[in-house]
């Protein structure tokens, strides 16, 4: 069942996560083990292919451009550099890279030509790729698919009722219409939230309620504690307690007993024992690597240590799908073709002129009157 109706009220979601914690962590368990194997834990990487200088307004974001932070812009990174980095979360246990860019939606250009090599890139090295680009439509998300993309991160971050006190600058509708097109381009979907942002629990609620009223919940719900950062909105935050974090994993996995709840951004905060009893309750991803696209997150040996210690084993890419093929993206065949085309005049011109005597090109000279 993708969804528990037995707790498909407000009402009844709001009792499920007041319980007693240990019958909390008791009953996720329980449904946890009946869908998943408990030992395995995924190990997934973020990385910011493009940082900064997003003209959103999300208050909890350290890459606004309006927000005064310690984050510098940086342009897309090139293709090779993340087949680098996906080698190297790759040899470090990572069967999941998460692409991340600060962008407000994506836009048919270079750079949105480039992260579809990207994607094509660490497909064929055997690992599941997801990307967060922001808003996209329905012909960006078939190409994303037909590129090789496993599944789309598109968080609705908290309720309707408290969305506008976080984010001004994209509506929660958008935030849906994003979710639906990769639904429809067949891509797998990656969408939970963050707590600690000044919500109420009814708030945390009111997000998987928005989850649970989907004709399809996503297949992974991440749930973020949030990272307070200087210079943004919400850097006055309190952290959140661990027991927030365990509760709100629980009442997730209860809720939806086949998604895949990733315990995600605020791991730094937990303590192993706290990370354990997450894993307990049904958590079964992580982010692994000493950063989540800005912020600070455990370091691979760190989890390696932990993975020891508690008997937990990597998930290996692809149990719960599987490899999309990486088709030919026509868009990019077609520039490649013309590229090709102009070299190869060049390189005739080159030897044209080679083959009068002279060493190189002499540029031509204009005379501009004053």
């Amino acid at each position: 069942m993708k969804v528990n109706s037995k707790y498909a009220t407000k009402e009844a979601l709001l009792e499920l996560y007041n319980k007693p914690l240990l019958e909390l962590v008791f009953e996720a368990a329980t449904i946890h083990r009946q869908h998943h194997n408990p030992r395995e834990v995924q190990m997934s990487s973020l990385l910011s292919i493009k940082t900064g200088g997003c003209p959103e307004d999300c208050g909890y974001c350290p890459q606004a451009a309006r927000y005064h932070t310690d984050v510098d812009a940086h342009k897309l990174m090139t293709v090779e550099s993340v087949v680098e980095q996906a080698k190297n979360a790759k040899a470090n246990g990572s069967s999941r890279l998460c692409m991340g860019a600060a962008w407000r939606e994506v836009r048919d250009n270079k750079d949105f030509d480039n992260v579809i090599e990207m994607v094509q890139s660490v497909n064929d090295l055997g690992m599941e790729v997801c990307c967060t680009l922001g808003m996209m439509n329905e012909d960006q998300a078939l190409r994303l698919k037909n590129a090789g993309l496993f599944a789309y991160n598109h968080n609705l971050d908290t309720s309707p009722d408290y969305y506008d006190d976080v984010i001004s600058t994209r509506d929660y509708e958008d935030r849906l219409n994003t979710i639906d097109n990769a639904r429809k381009a067949g891509i797998s979907v990656c969408s939970g939230g963050i707590i600690g942002m000044g919500e109420a629990v009814e708030d945390r609620m009111g997000l998987l309620m928005s989850y649970m009223q989907m004709e399809n919940p996503p297949d992974s719900i991440p749930i973020n504690a949030l990272v307070a950062v200087e210079g943004t909105p919400l850097e006055e935050q309190k952290p959140i307690e661990q027991w927030e974090m365990i509760r709100m994993v629980a009442t997730t996995r209860i809720a939806f007993p086949q998604s895949v709840v990733r315990l995600s951004a605020g791991r730094t905060k937990m303590s192993m024992e706290a990370q354990a009893m997450c894993f307990m309750a049904g958590a079964g991803s992580i982010f692994a690597g000493d950063k989540l696209l800005t912020t600070p997150n455990p370091e691979f040996n760190e989890d390696k240590e932990m993975f020891e210690i508690l008997g937990l084993i990597p998930k290996e890419s692809f149990a719960d799908g599987e490899q999309p093929i990486s088709l030919p993206d026509p868009i990019i065949e077609e520039r490649k073709k013309k590229e090709a085309a102009r070299a190869k005049e060049l390189a005739e011109a080159r030897a044209k002129v080679e083959a009068n005597g002279k060493e190189d090109f002499t540029p031509r000279k204009v005379t501009v009157e004053s």
